[in-house]
C-alpha cells in the first residue's frame, strides 16, 4: 500500500549583506530557491532543516562560501548560500572565523550546523572540488553539481570523494544533485558519496551518480560501524563499477533507485548490515545486490525490485549474490512515511526528475512528477501546496535505453543527448529545421511524446511534425515544444521533425510514453 510522503517546504525568512572581503557575496533581496522538504531518515533524530529562517546570501567562489559561514554570529547561525557558477580551486581560499572551520582547496563545512548550500540560477558546479562534512549536524546540499574530485594526481581534494562526511555527523540532506567522476582509483577518484566514523540520519535524494569505480560506502572498515540510519530514493546510479552503496553495519533504506550498468556489484550489505531494498530497477548489470569481497555477511530484505538484463556470480567464501532469485533474510522497520512508485516507471520517473537542474521536481508517488511550490510566509506550509505538473506525461519514458539518429546536427551536439535524461545536454539541427529520431530493437507501443527544448531556448521551436520512422506516416503536427498526444501506433521508430524555429532549436530530451 502506497505511504505518502509529507513534503515540508521552507524557504529564505530574512534577507541580509553579508560583507566579504573578496567582495563576492552578495545580499539577495529575497530568496530565489525553495530547499523543499527533507525525506528518509534526514527527518528522524529531530529533522533536517538546514538553514531555514536564516539569512540568504549569494556566493559565486569557493572562498565566498567560507567568508558566509565565518561571518555568522555563531557556527550554528542559520544560513542560507545560494551558490551561482563555477567553485574551484583557484577561487576557493581559507578563511578564518570565530563560527567556522575552513580550509583551501575543498568546500569545508566543519564543526557547524544548520547550513543549507543550494545551486541558483544558472546552476553551480563544484569542479575538481569536493564538500567535507566533518562534526557537524543539520545541513542540506541541494541542485548542485560535483565532478572530477581526485584523491592523487592533480588536484586533489576532499580524500577523492565528490561528497564526504565523517567525525560525529547528524542529519543530512543531499538533493537533486549530480555527483560524477571520470574513472576509477587507477585515475585518482575515490568515492561519489561517502560516510564514515557515526555519520546518521542521512538522506539521499533525486541525485545522479556516474562514471566512477566506486558509489560511496558507510563505514570505513569491517570493524567501523557506527554509522547507519541512512536513506536513498530515486537516484540513478549508471557505469559504476560497485559500492551502490558499500554498506558496513547500520541499516540503510533504498527504494525506487534506478541502476544501469553497474560492472562489477552494486548495493553489497555487509558485516551486520541490514538493507530494506524496495521497487528499484536494475538493469545491465552484475551481482546487483548482495555481500561481495568478504565473508562479514550482510542482509537484506527485498520487495517489488525488477531485474533486467541482470546477471549473477556464483557463491564463494567472499562472494554470496543475493540472486538470480533474490530473497529477504532479514526484516527492517522503517521509522518514517514515504511513497513507493511502481518499479516499472522508475527509469522515467528519475530520467524526469534527478540530478541537479531539473526544476527541483520529485516524485507524486504515483509515477508522475511535482514541483514543491514554497509559501514564503509560512516554513512549514500545508503538504498540500506542491501541485502536479500537468504537462509531464505519466509512465516510463520509452527513450531511456533506445537509440537514435536524425538528420545534420549542430557541432558539438549528439542525437544521444535527447535519450539520456539529462536536460543539460542537447541536439541541434545544422540549420533552422531538421528531425531527431528515438528508436527500438523491436515494434514498441507509442501514445505521446515530451520534447524539452534545453534551457536559454525555450520557445525556439517552431511547426514541427511527428512521424512514424517505420513507414514515414504523418502522426500528428502543430508548433511549440511539450506534451503531445499521438494515435497510439506500434513501430521501431519515432521522428519528430521541426519545419520552422526562431533563432537555433534544441531538444534537450525526446521522452516517448506507451500512454
Amino acid at each position: 500500500m502506497k505511504r505518502r510522503v509529507a513534503l515540508r517546504l521552507y524557504a529564505a525568512l530574512t534577507t541580509a549583506a553579508l560583507a566579504a572581503a573578496t567582495g563576492v557575496v552578495v545580499s539577495m533581496p529575497s530568496a530565489s530557491a525553495a530547499t523543499g522538504g527533507a525525506t528518509g531518515y534526514a527527518t528522524q533524530n529531530g529533522g533536517t532543516t538546514g538553514g531555514a529562517g536564516g539569512q540568504t546570501v549569494r556566493a559565486t567562489t569557493g572562498t565566498a562560501i567560507h567568508q558566509a559561514l565565518c561571518g555568522r554570529a555563531s557556527s550554528s547561525t542559520p544560513i542560507i548560500i545560494e551558490v551561482e557558477g563555477t567553485i574551484n580551486h583557484a577561487n576557493t581560499a581559507k578563511v578564518s572565523g570565530d563560527s567556522c572551520n575552513t580550509a583551501a582547496g575543498v568546500i569545508e563545512l566543519k564543526q557547524i550546523s544548520n547550513v543549507t548550500i543550494v545551486g541558483v540560477g544558472g546552476g553551480a558546479v563544484f569542479d575538481q572540488l569536493g564538500i567535507h562534512i566533518r562534526q557537524s549536524s543539520n545541513i542540506i546540499i541541494q541542485n548542485v553539481t560535483v565532478k572530477n574530485v581526485k584523491k592523487s594526481g592533480s588536484p586533489t581534494s576532499n580524500g577523492g570523494d565528490a561528497i564526504g562526511m565523517e567525525s560525529d555527523v547528524r542529519n543530512v540532506w543531499v538533493d537533486h544533485a549530480s555527483l560524477e567522476a571520470s574513472g576509477g582509483e587507477s585515475e585518482g577518484f575515490d568515492g561519489l558519496f561517502d560516510m564514515k566514523d557515526n555519520t546518521q540520519y542521512v538522506t539521499l535524494s533525486y541525485s545522479t551518480l556516474r562514471n566512477s569505480g566506486r558509489g560511496g560506502l558507510i563505514g570505513s572498515s569491517e570493524t567501523e560501524l557506527s554509522n547507519g540510519f541512512v536513506t536513498f530514493h530515486h537516484n540513478l546510479y549508471e557505469n559504476l563499477d560497485s559500492r551502490t552503496p558499500l554498506l558496513r553495519g547500520g541499516i540503510a533504506h533504498i527504494y525506487n533507485n534506478y541502476y544501469v550498468k553497474l560492472n562489477e556489484s552494486g548495493i553489497n550489505s555487509r558485516a551486520g548490515a541490514r538493507a530494506k531494498v524496495d521497487n528499484n530497477y536494475f538493469k545491465d548489470s552484475k551481482d546487483v545486490l548482495g555481500t561481495f569481497y568478504t565473508d562479514a555477511a550482510g542482509y537484506w530484505q527485498v520487495s517489488g525490485n525488477t531485474f533486467d538484463n541482470v546477471t549473477w556470480s556464483a557463491p564463494g567464501s567472499e562472494n554470496n549474490p543475493a540472486g538470480p532469485d533474490p530473497k529477504s533474510n532479514t526484516t527492517v522497520s522503517i521509522p518514517y512515511v514515504y511513497s513507493l512508485d511502481a518499479a516499472s516507471c522508475v527509469p522515467g520517473i528519475v530520467a524526469r526528475t534527478a540530478g541537479a537542474n531539473k526544476g527541483l521536481k520529485v516524485s507524486d508517488g504515483n509515477c508522475s512528477t511535482q514541483t514543491p511550490t514554497p509559501d514564503p510566509t509560512d516554513p512549514t506550509p500545508d503538504p498540500t501546496d506542491p501541485t502536479p505538473d500537468p504537462t509531464d506525461p505519466a509512465g516510463t519514458n520509452l527513450s531511456i535505453g533506445a537509440g537514435s539518429d536524425g538528420t545534420s546536427k549542430a557541432d558539438g551536439t549528439s542525437y544521444g543527448n535527447v535519450r539520456d535524461g539529462d536536460l543539460g545536454t542537447y541536439w541541434s539541427p545544422a540549420g533552422a529545421t531538421g528531425s531527431v529520431s528515438v528508436k527500438w530493437a523491436s515494434a514498441t507501443a507509442v501514445s505521446s511524446v515530451n520534447i524539452r527544448e534545453a534551457s536559454g531556448s525555450a520557445g525556439s521551436i517552431g511547426s514541427w511534425r511527428v512521424l512514424n520512422g517505420d513507414t514515414g506516416a504523418v502522426l500528428t503536427s502543430g508548433s511549440g515544444a511539450g506534451a503531445i498526444t499521438i494515435p497510439k501506433t506500434s513501430l521501431r521508430k519515432i521522428t519528430f521533425e521541426i519545419t520552422g524555429s526562431t533563432g537555433t532549436p534544441k531538444i534537450a530530451e525526446f521522452e516517448t510514453y506507451a500512454g
